[in-house]
């Protein structure tokens, strides 16, 4: 009798679940005629079907669950969001991962494995990983070897939280290591490094430098960053001269400082589109046979190096 009892029940709930999956939604007072139990069960197989939405999130990295309609008088199913990576996005992020070398190779492979266990299907996690193994084998970690993890979120911290820090500071090779007071204003990502703009505090340090406007924040690679306190200090920028991060981020190539600048050059190669990628604030102001005049708007010298670098595809004018 007890076992015909939990059948029923097993039955019962399945068939209740199976309804809520198709889209119906299901009344209590109609399902306990149905079964011919009271409501009070039928409202606790609900609950038993929530209970199990919520321990499937682990497998399926969706959250669904059951609730009121009040429209339909009655309960139906609904997905809360997704939480898993499809394994298209997971695989796509992967390589991007890779290809930035970034991180010490302890570092890339611990994230490219919480990335996976975390974001994937368990039952697709080795397919991710078989396709990503050989690249991870042949990982080339940066030459700096440098671990700065915590120290990129010490510095959002001190962003967010509008606050000085001071850090000693080794330069290009061969320099003497620096301290300065700063007022830290982004964290930015280029060729294989993480830099962090910042305005110098020191008066009489900007003094020596070729660029004196204090509209420019100076760039410093946090490789680079030998020490790092955030002070108690807080910084002040009226909201019409906040940084804007995004738009100092189409303006500067190569991460080199310097003034903001408008070059014109004749682009004549075989791919516009990747002038155009390479250069966000770039427009092309006319064409003829297949040679383009562009137009760019760039912070520093570091367009410089690239419009050498494309040879005789690009004349400056």
């Amino acid at each position: 009798m007890v076992e015909e009892l939990k059948n029923d029940k097993i039955q019962r709930v399945l068939q209740i679940y199976a309804k809520l999956s198709d889209g119906y939604i299901v009344n209590k007072a109609e399902e306990a005629l149905i079964y011919g139990v009271n409501e009070r069960s039928i409202q606790r197989d609900i609950d038993d079907i929530r209970c199990f939405l919520d321990a499937d999130f682990e497998r399926t990295g969706i959250i669904n669950t059951v609730v009121y309609d009040r429209m339909g008088k009655g309960y139906r199913l609904e997905t809360l969001y997704t939480m898993r990576l499809t394994n298209s996005e997971i695989l796509a992020l992967c390589k991007i991962l890779l290809d930035s070398r970034a991180f010490t190779k302890d570092e890339m492979v611990g994230m490219l494995d919480k990335l996976i266990t975390c974001c994937v299907p368990k039952s697709n996690q080795k397919l991710v990983q078989d396709l990503i193994r050989n690249e991870e084998f042949h990982y080339v970690e940066p030459r700096h070897k440098s671990e700065f993890i915590n120290r990129l979120w010490d510095i959002g911290l001190a962003i967010r939280n509008t606050q000085y820090i001071e850090i000693k500071y080794q330069g290009v090779q061969g320099s003497t290591v620096k301290t300065r007071k700063l007022k830290p204003v982004a964290i930015m990502f280029s060729e294989y490094y993480f830099y962090m703009a910042a305005f110098i505090e020191d008066k009489n340090v900007r003094e020596n430098f070729r660029i004196l406007e204090d509209a420019f924040p100076t760039i410093y690679r946090v490789d680079r960053i030998q020490g790092l306190v955030v002070l108690d200090e807080h910084f002040k920028i009226p909201y019409k001269d906040k940084f804007e991060e995004g738009e100092f981020r189409k303006r500067i190539q190569f991460m080199y400082g310097g003034k903001l600048r408008k070059v014109t050059f004749l682009y004549s190669g075989y791919s516009v589109e990747a002038v155009l990628d390479r250069l966000p604030t770039a427009k092309i102001l006319s064409e003829e046979d297949g040679v383009y005049t562009i137009t760019a708007e760039v912070f520093g010298d570091g367009i410089d190096m690239w419009l050498r670098s494309q040879g005789d595809n690009i004349e400056i004018i």
